[in-house]
C-alpha cells in the first residue's frame, strides 16, 4: 500500500484540495483508494459524502485525534485490507507523537504552502519540526512541496524559491486559485473526473505531482509571469543561478527565515 501524507501545520494551506484531487485521480485509475482524515474539520470526509454514484468509490475514515491523543494504533483498523493507495489528510498544528507516527507510516510527504512570506515562514518552522522532532531525517519518505492557492494577480514566487532552495526541497508544481477546484469540491469530484477540456489547466498542474508520486525523477519548475502559460520546460534549482531580489514587503521576513534555515540545515 502506497501511503501519501498531505501535511502542513499551518491552516489554510489547501491540504484538502490536494488530498481530494489525488484521491479522485487514483480512484479514477481503478486503484483501490482510501482517505484517512485526521483533521477535526473533516473536510475530506464531507467531500466524500457528496460524491456522485457514477464515479469510483473511495473509502473514508475519520481518524481525527482528540487533544492529547496517542498515535494511531493501526492503519489497518481504519482502512480496508485491500487498499492500494492511502492518502492521509493531516490536521493543522500537528506535532509530537502524532507527527512522528504519521511520518513513520508514509512513503511520500507532500507539503502544500501558499507563496507568501507569512505562510513560508510558518511552513519553515514546521519543516524544522518535521526533521528535528518528527522523524523525517531518519525516514525513507520522499518529501515534496506544492505552491498552492496561487493567484495570477499577485504572484510571489521568489520567497518560495529561496525557502525551497535553502532546504533542498523540490517545488513540484503550482496549483492556482481556480474556480474549478471549488466546483469539484461542491460536486464531490476531482478535476480528473470533470470535463477534460474545461479542466485542462488544473490537470496539468497536478501532473508533475503525480509523476513524482509514481517514482519519476524530481523536477522543479521555473517561475513565470501571470500571463505565461504553464511551463513546458523544467529546470533544476542547482542550475538556475542567482535568484532575483525579493519584493520589498517580504525581504526582511525572508532574510530572517533564510538565516534561521541555514542554522537548522547545519544541524541535519
Amino acid at each position: 500500500m502506497r501511503t501519501i501524507l498531505v501535511i502542513n501545520s499551518k491552516g489554510g494551506a489547501g491540504k484538502t484540495t490536494v488530498t481530494t484531487n489525488l484521491a479522485g485521480y487514483y480512484a479514477s485509475q481503478n486503484s483501490r483508494t482510501a482517505i484517512l482524515d485526521c483533521d477535526p474539520q473533516g473536510s475530506s470526509l464531507q467531500w466524500l459524502r457528496v460524491r456522485p454514484p457514477h464515479v469510483q468509490t473511495i473509502h473514508g475514515s475519520n481518524a481525527a485525534p482528540p487533544k492529547g491523543a496517542a498515535p494511531l494504533s493501526s492503519i489497518k483498523a481504519w482502512v480496508p485490507d485491500n487498499t492500494e493507495t492511502l492518502i492521509i489528510d493531516a490536521p493543522a498544528g500537528v506535532r509530537g507523537l502524532l507527527l512522528k507516527d504519521l511520518v513513520r507510516r508514509s512513503h511520500f510527504i507532500l507539503i502544500p504552502v501558499a507563496p507568501s512570506p507569512i505562510d513560508i515562514h510558518a511552513t519553515a518552522d514546521f519543516v524544522k519540526d518535521l526533521f528535528l522532532s518528527g522523524g523525517a531525517r531518519s525516514s525513507k519518505a520522499q518529501i515534496g512541496v506544492v505552491a498552492n492557492r496561487v493567484r495570477n494577480s499577485a504572484p510571489d514566487y521568489e520567497p518560495l524559491e529561496r525557502f525551497l532552495g535553502a532546504l533542498k526541497l523540490p517545488l513540484l508544481s503550482r496549483i492556482k486559485d481556480s474556480q474549478n477546484y471549488i466546483r469539484a469540491v461542491e460536486k464531490g469530484l476531482c478535476v480528473f473526473e470533470m470535463d477534460e477540456e474545461s479542466t485542462l489547466a488544473e490537470r496539468q498542474e497536478f501532473l508533475p505531482v503525480l509523476r513524482w508520486l509514481d517514482g519519476h525523477p524530481v523536477q522543479t519548475i521555473q517561475p513565470n509571469t501571470p500571463d505565461t502559460p504553464l511551463p513546458q520546460k523544467v529546470v533544476n534549482f542547482e542550475k538556475t543561478g542567482t535568484l532575483s531580489s525579493l519584493r520589498t514587503n517580504g525581504k526582511t521576513l525572508i532574510n530572517s527565515l533564510l538565516s534561521t534555515t541555514t542554522r537548522f540545515r547545519d544541524q541535519l
